[in-house]
């Protein structure tokens, strides 16, 4: 499952990676940044090619739900058949 936390864009372009995004990451590290429609990945230089396509795949999942759900094409569902839902993908 994935972990999900806020941050916001400084007027430099900064974005802060929240601290409890940040295990695993060492200060100075380098992070590519992908940009997929309205999707921004950031990924582990070292893990750059690792996975590149299932990021990829998810960001357009992601993009696709939320333009269903700005057309108001949703469902309401309790959060464990959504946990389960989410598993799938």
């Amino acid at each position: 499952m994935a972990n999900i936390s806020i941050t916001k864009i400084s007027s430099k372009g900064q974005v802060v990676i929240p601290q409890d995004m940040r295990e695993g990451l060492s200060e100075g590290e380098k992070l590519v940044v992908i940009k997929n429609g309205q999707q921004i990945i950031l990924k582990k230089m070292d893990d750059f090619d690792k996975n590149l396509e299932e990021d990829l795949e998810f960001a357009k999942r992601t993009e696709e739900a939320w333009k269903a759900y700005d057309r108001g094409e949703f469902i309401s569902m309790e959060a464990n058949d959504f946990l389960n839902e989410i598993k799938k993908w």
